[in-house]
């Protein structure tokens, strides 16, 4: 996924595909609620470009039906999302911090646990 951004849509459907596994396009639509599902030629659309932004590869085809499995983890996506998001406040965390901790969204779990990663990532970068 060469540093192309994922839509909303896009999101949602690289959600549904995590969760189900392997699918073909009508098991993707139907995998959104009800009231607002998009339609069939939307999904598909929208899994074609998956597929050129190398997010979803197509698997097998059984008959007239393309199945698709995510190529990219749920981790590796909202990795992307954070960084484009740091990326509009020029590369720094501290305004997005602040914000989390004022809108009351980072709890002291939270904080002890960035603060464990934090030093395992310290040891990983001290020269042996």
């Amino acid at each position: 996924m060469a540093n192309s951004k994922l839509t909303r849509l896009e999101m949602q459907i690289m959600e549904i595909v995590w969760t189900r596994g392997a699918c073909a396009i009508r098991e993707i639509q139907e995998g959104f609620p009800e009231p607002g599902r998009p339609a069939y030629t939307t999904v598909q659309t929208t899994v074609y470009r998956l597929e050129s932004k190398k997010a979803l590869r197509l698997v097998k085809k059984i008959g007239n039906a393309n199945i698709f499995e995510a190529a990219i983890s749920r981790g590796e996506a909202q990795g992307r999302l954070i960084d484009e998001l740091l990326t509009l406040f020029g590369g720094g965390a501290k305004p997005v911090m602040a914000h989390l901790v004022t809108s009351g969204k980072l709890t002291l779990d939270d904080v002890k646990e960035a603060e464990q990663a934090l030093r395992k990532l310290a040891k990983k970068e001290k020269p042996q």
